[in-house]
């Protein structure tokens, strides 16, 4: 007949396997974290250090690219480069070609971490931010260069997956082309004479609402920021633009009528300025 194990050998062999498994436990805890100077692996890319998964490649500086966006700078030695080239387009517009090295653009891992020699580029219309780039090819048509409030450089400018624009010597690593003639003949629209940055928060209008004055015929850019969705509008002139919440929208317009004429918003009717032309 078949004994029975007593209680106290099941209760021996109960301790004996609690005591193994919290072993294996905290040895494969203590591998994971040894790994990577204490810190758990999990979050790293195939093939990459501790010190690019979470950004810290370079060195961060207080300056940025006059966009809000740091500068994250790096040696010059194997640091990426940039040409850009602009042909006109058959149909419309403008081809814009860029050339790198050292650098490739990683669409899917855009908002992650900053891995040295990759993110995506930025183009620039007289220094105004106007495109994002994820290839090395892309068509800029002329209605988003009047929209702009026209321009006569394009630049091209690298940036990091965290959106740091990579830089060298304090500078962000960029080239620059001239914005030639279309196809068609149609020149790149002229720069305006006068710019006028205006941010809207909280119901409240900064600088303060005054007068600016032009002479007819000059060109004056409004450049409007609000933290709430709007409509911008031009008395006399009868122009309008949407206002998206959170962005910067540019509204051109050349002072052709003489007078006094406000420029306000419609849902908040907020005065911006009144723009007088003689």
């Amino acid at each position: 007949m078949k004994r029975s194990p007593s209680p106290l050998r099941l209760h021996t062999r109960t301790a004996f396997l609690r005591i193994t498994v919290a072993a294996l436990t905290a040895g494969t805890l203590a591998f994971g974290a040894s790994a990577c100077g204490g810190r758990a692996t999990t979050h790293h890319r195939p093939g990459t250090s501790h010190e690019q998964a979470v950004g810290s490649v370079g060195r961060l500086l207080t300056a940025d690219d006059g966009s809000g966006h740091r500068l994250r700078q790096i040696d010059a030695e194997g640091a990426p480069a940039v040409t850009v080239a602009v042909r006109p387009d058959s149909e419309d517009g403008w081809n814009v070609h860029l050339s790198v090295q050292n650098f490739r653009f990683t669409p899917d891992s855009v908002g992650g971490a900053a891995l040295l020699g990759r993110g995506h580029a930025r183009l620039l219309l007289d220094g105004h931010p106007l495109a994002r780039l994820y290839g090395l090819w892309y068509h800029l048509p002329s209605s988003l260069v009047r929209a702009a409030g026209g321009g006569r450089t394009l630049t091209a400018r690298l940036y990091a997956d965290d959106h740091t624009a990579w830089a060298v010597h304090s500078t962000p690593i960029q080239a620059t082309t001239p914005l030639t003639a279309t196809a068609s003949g149609t020149p790149a629209e002229p720069r305006p004479d006068r710019t006028l940055e205006i941010v809207i928060s909280h119901g409240k209008v900064s600088p303060a609402p005054g007068r600016t004055e032009l002479k007819k015929g000059q060109r004056i850019e409004l450049r409007i920021r609000t933290d709430r969705a709007d409509t911008l509008h031009v008395h006399g002139y009868d122009k309008e633009a949407r206002l998206p919440a959170g962005r910067t929208t540019a509204l051109t317009l050349t002072a052709d009528r003489t007078g006094l004429f406000e420029v306000e918003t419609h849902e908040s009717d907020l005065l911006l300025t009144q723009l007088v032309v003689r």
